[in-house]
Formats: C-alpha cells, structure tokens, sequence
C-alpha cells in the first residue's frame, strides 16, 4: 500500500508540474486602462461646421458636414478638400450636394493672416464651364468665411493673384468677402442706387431642409431689414422652389440696431403656436441668418407685440 500511495503522489506531482509548465508559456493577460484625456481629446477632434456646395438646381447651399480638424490652417484646407470633386474628403458630402472644384486640383498652399487666408491652387482650379465659375468662387467664399476667424478670401493661381474670371471676365474684388453675393438675383431698372440684399431661403432634399442664400440687386433703397421680411413674407422664390415658412400675414412692426443686437418686434402671425408662442425654428433661422449676413450683428431678438419670445446668437448658427 505504501508503494502504491508514493506511485500516486509521484503522478500528482508530475501532473501539477506539467500544469504549471504549460501555464508559463502562456503571455499572461495585460490590464488596459482608459485614458480620460484621450477620450475627450477624440470628442473634441469633430466638429460640425456649415459648407456651402451645389444641391440638385445648381443652388449654393447650406450644408452641414463634421471635420476632423483641430487647428484653423487644418479647418480651412479640409473645407477646401471636400469642395473638390471626387476628392479625399468626398465622403462627407451630405446627400443632394455635390462638390464644385474641379478633380484635378491641387491645393498648393494656404495661409492666414490677419483673418484674410490666402490659397493657392493649381492651374486646374480654373478649368469649369462658364456659367458655374462665379458658383465656384462663392461656394468657396462663403465656406471659408463660415469659420469665425476668417473675415475675407483671396484666390491664387500657381502663385499669381485672381484678380479676374478668365471665361465671364467679371472683375473680383481685392478682397472676397460675402458682400461678393451668392446666388445673384437681379431686379434693377437702374445702374444707380442699387441695394444688395442676402436672404436665407429653404429647400429640401428627402425631406430634410437646408438653407439658400440668395444675393437680390435691385433699387429699393428701404432699409435691409424691411426687404428681407418681405421677401420671406411673399411665398416662393419667382418660380424657383425656394421657399419661406414666415406666414404671409406676419409684419414686422418696428425694429432697433443696439449694439451687436438686433430686436424685432412682430405681430403675432410670425407665431406658429400662439398658445406657447413659439417661433417655428426654420423662421428664426432664416431671418437671423439672412440678417447676419446684412448687418454684421451677433444676435437676433424676436418680440411679439412688444413682448420677447426668442434670442438667436448669429455666430451659434453658423
């Protein structure tokens, strides 16, 4: 029996040897922690910004896209990309808009200085048809003016500045500001005492709605603010399918510049629920937006009968 029970206590042995043995080729389990900071430095890495491309009718509209970029000088070259057809950054263009840069282009350079960012493209930048080059330079001029810290745009040509279009020959301005227009509109009987006025119009695309400016010349010397509640009051656009959602039988009773405030006081038809006196979104939003780009203030104040219903920060906006 003694025998026997040593025999045991040998294989028990060699059994928690051999265990032991096979256990140590085997790398043992690593311990992962989060790092806090990375992850919020992930979140922080997008962000949602306002680019202007083409939709279905050759409009320059408003879309939203999420950018990678951290820095300004990276912000601006990535807008810059997706604006080019068949580009790296293609894929964020948002369903119904399309690119309007030409393929080809190369984006030799850019630069920010004092809020004005030069770039510098290839030869290729200029190879559109004629009627989509102006599209071309203001789809890229209000993108670029979208970011807060960039006040004007000047175009380049392998080092050469774009003083002119090659193919309408429209003379551009020093500086490419939103005051170059988007969308132009002209209803003028005089080359004198012209007003240029933007206003934000709706489209739609499978339902979603996005935001049109549309640049209207014309002589009606009223204040801009007058203009564009009429406008946004009159129903579609001509016989586009531009649209506006401010009842027709909303006025505009009086208003005041304080500041970097806007107030306007309405009558109660600018209310889509009277009882809760709520302001449908995409009315604040066309109104502030069109007078963000008229008037340069960073909010808007919405009163009805004297009374306020709403605040809209421009800048929050865009």
């Amino acid at each position: 029996m003694s025998i026997n029970s040593s025999f045991q206590r040998i294989a028990l042995a060699s059994i928690i040897l051999l265990l032991l043995l096979l256990f140590s080729l085997f790398p043992k389990e690593q311990e992962y922690e989060l790092d806090p900071s990375k992850s919020i430095e992930y979140v922080s890495s997008s962000a949602t910004s306002e680019i202007y491309l083409l939709d279905a009718n050759n409009y320059v509209g408003r879309a939203p896209v999420v950018l990678k970029s951290k820095t300004t000088n990276n912000h601006i070259r990535e807008i810059i990309e997706i604006l080019i057809i068949d580009g790296k950054r293609e894929s964020v263009v948002p369903n119904g808009f399309r690119a309007i840069i030409p393929s080809d282009t190369k984006i030799i350079s850019t630069e920010l200085t004092e809020g004005i960012v030069k770039v510098n493209f290839s030869k290729s930048f200029l190879d559109v048809n004629k009627e989509m080059e102006e599209k071309l330079i203001e789809a890229l001029t209000y993108s670029l003016t979208s970011i807060s810290e960039v006040k004007g745009v000047l175009i380049y040509i392998e080092g050469e500045l774009l003083v002119d279009l090659p193919q309408t020959g429209k003379r551009l301005p020093a500086v490419l500001k939103r005051d170059f227009g988007v969308n132009k509109v002209y209803d003028i009987d005089s080359i004198s005492a012209i007003n240029e006025i933007t206003v934000y119009y709706l489209n739609s695309h499978n339902d979603n709605h996005y935001y049109v400016p549309v640049t209207k010349y014309t002589n009606d010397n009223r204040d801009k603010i007058k203009i564009i509640i009429d406008e946004l009051t009159s129903g579609p656009l001509y016989e586009t399918n531009l649209m506006s959602f401010l009842n027709t039988n909303a006025k505009l009773l009086n208003y005041e510049l304080n500041g970097e405030s806007l107030i306007l006081n309405f009558n109660s038809y600018i209310l889509d629920d009277i009882k809760n006196k709520k302001i449908l979104e995409e009315v604040i939003y066309s109104i502030a937006l069109s007078v963000g780009d008229n008037y340069g203030v960073k909010e808007v104040v919405f009163m009805v009968d004297n009374e306020e219903i709403e605040k809209s920060t421009v800048l929050g906006i865009e």
